[in-house]
């Protein structure tokens, strides 16, 4: 909103040097801001609370002394943290859909099939996102240690290592560069790293299957 806002102000205040806030380029900048930058910092947010969220309040015995196998306990923490970081993600995407017509200005619009194949690359980059951070969240048992590392991971390290074009393929090994490669649309000018889709996908499903195993082995083995 404050992003879309300081557009409308900057139109307004000078055509000439800033043009509409909508429109198909406008649309692209938002996919960044909600699949690379901001949406999965909520995405961290949430899945550090659904990880750690029972050890910090100290009811983590109390989930355990119910019987429940503590395997259950922990996949049950994966659909509760997607439905509200896709509810989050998705009042942000309805609104900058919104904002990408209705400030148009005669400029090119998205198609719906546009628009469904972002809702669902939206939908990927952020639920990863969240995955890991439950899985690292119940690894080490500490929010505050899982949001720092996350973030400081998104939104410094990840981009910095992305524009480092001497690593040449071994940026392939980035989430981060694996979801810009997915990324429908037009281009709006973060790096882009070319690969297979097999390799995509391949370091997607590890990104999405190590920290996660590894938290599943924690909490089974944590003291209650």
């Amino acid at each position: 909103v404050v992003w879309t806002g300081y557009g409308v102000i900057e139109h307004a205040s000078n055509p000439a040097s800033y043009g509409p806030v909508g429109g198909i380029n406008h649309f692209g900048k938002m996919l960044d801001m909600l699949g690379i930058f901001m949406g999965p910092v909520a995405a961290v947010l949430i899945g550090a609370e659904a990880g750690a969220g029972d050890l910090a309040a100290g009811v983590f015995r109390d989930d355990v002394v119910t019987g429940r196998s503590r395997m259950a306990l922990f996949l049950s923490r994966i659909p509760a943290a997607l439905m509200v970081t896709f509810g989050v993600i998705g009042i942000g995407f309805a609104f900058g859909v919104a904002v990408t017509y209705a400030f148009a200005g005669g400029l090119a619009t998205p198609s719906l099939s546009l628009i469904l194949e972002s809702a669902a690359w939206l939908a990927l980059a952020n639920g990863l996102v969240c995955v890991i951070a439950i899985g690292l969240a119940s690894l080490t048992g500490s929010r505050p240690g899982t949001i720092t590392a996350l973030i400081a991971w998104e939104l410094v390290l990840s981009p910095l290592l992305l524009q480092a074009t001497s690593l040449g393929s071994a940026r392939n090994g980035l989430l981060d560069g694996v979801m810009l490669f997915l990324k429908p649309g037009p281009a709006s000018g973060a790096p882009t790293i070319t690969m297979s889709v097999g390799v995509a996908i391949a370091v997607a499903a590890l990104w999405v299957s190590v920290l996660p195993a590894l938290g599943a082995w924690r909490t089974q083995t944590r003291d209650a």
